[in-house]
């Protein structure tokens, strides 16, 4: 395996379209990085650069310590992953495994040896006479993984590999990946577009946005302290409620919205929060932290639009004037759509945000 690094990596298509805008970050050897953000963020194209299948603007890229820009994408020892399984469909699944080795000439024996190997690791081993027709989705993008896992590669690539699976495969497939990198030790980068994805696989995560990285950080690092708007409302399912309106302070901080006051306590009084005193900003509340209160403790009331039970909690869509909000409850005598629902906030888990910039100021 190797550590991969990105140095002001940079794509700028004929048109002027800026694809990638200077990318610099590290992969360690061995880690499962995981690449995640909007259709068009740039993610897909950034996994190509490093893959040699798109060309490098400006920047430095290397691998294993040796810079590869200019480096063919067969001399780069990298293996991809794509969204289509990409397996010949008149090959078995041992053929389909074999076939890139065979390419590169490996001897009969050594490719046996290394199918074989691959075949028992995903489990393939009673499929290896069958071609693609005859296997399930999960069974062919297990193949899909077998075929770079033979190569024994460097690197691995995946892009989007579980987007055409249903449901309940991706996340028997989220296991697989997850397990195959533990057993490996594998450097592995995954691009996604699915943040449930990136918080389950990832030990850290990029968020890119307009091919500019917003955040690169640990799974709950970004979900507890978002650097700004964009992985605020991004990462999080359902996404963090973000209120705008003007910081006040009377005998206690408030946030002044165009729905009305909202209360938020003597105990935010930080130098932090007070610099943003009458200034706009935008408040920040994940749906666990907003929830039914007693109407003595409430801060605001907000009308139940939709009541989501799900089985092990509720999600509640409630409108707060022209403001959408959304509550994670755990299972209760659920109230009724077009009720009012008194909420309270939890205070020491409240994010703040510049509303001109979208910069995280504090929480």
């Amino acid at each position: 395996m190797a550590a991969v690094r990105l140095d002001n990596l940079r794509k700028v298509y004929a048109s002027g379209n800026v694809g990638v805008d200077a990318a610099s970050f590290a992969i360690a050897d061995g880690e499962l990085l995981v690449l995640v953000g909007p259709s068009g963020c740039g993610k897909t194209t950034l996994l190509r650069m490093i893959a040699g299948l798109e060309s490098i603007t400006s920047g430095t890229l290397s691998i294993d310590g040796r810079v590869v820009n200019d480096v063919a994408p067969k001399d780069r020892d990298i293996a991809m992953v794509f969204q289509n399984y990409a397996l010949y469909p008149h090959m078995t699944v041992a053929e389909n495994l074999g076939f890139g080795l065979r390419l590169r000439g490996h001897k009969q024996a050594d490719i046996d040896r290394r199918v074989a190997e691959a075949a028992k690791t995903l489990e393939l081993e009673s499929r290896l006479t069958s071609r693609p027709a005859a296997l399930s989705g999960g069974q062919r993008q297990r193949v899909a993984l077998g075929r770079a896992l033979v190569r024994n590669p460097k690197v691995f690539l995946l892009d989007e590999p579980l987007s055409n699976l249903d449901a309940k495969l991706r996340l028997s497939m989220r296991v697989e990946i997850a397990r195959l990198h533990r057993q490996l030790n594998a450097t592995m980068i995954y691009v996604t577009h699915d943040q449930i994805e990136a918080m389950t696989l990832g030990q850290r995560i990029v968020v890119l946005d307009g091919g500019v990285v917003q955040q690169i950080d640990t799974p709950m690092h970004l979900y507890d302290r978002p650097a700004n708007l964009f992985v605020a409302g991004f990462v999080g399912s359902p996404a963090m409620n973000l209120l705008h309106g003007t910081l006040a302070f009377d005998h206690g901080w408030s946030l002044v919205t165009a729905q009305g006051d909202i209360t938020l306590g003597e105990s935010l009084a930080s130098a932090t929060w007070a610099a943003w005193r009458d200034r706009p900003v935008v408040l920040g509340v994940r749906p666990e932290d907003l929830q039914p209160a007693d109407t003595s403790r409430a801060v605001l009331h907000a009308q139940v639009e939709v009541v989501e039970p799900v089985g092990n909690e509720i999600f509640l869509y409630l409108r707060y004037g022209a403001q959408a909000l959304v509550s994670r409850v755990s299972p209760r005598a659920l109230p009724e759509a077009g009720s009012s629902v008194p909420l309270g906030l939890v205070n020491e888990k409240l994010h703040l945000f510049d509303a001109e910039s979208g910069a995280r100021i504090a929480g």
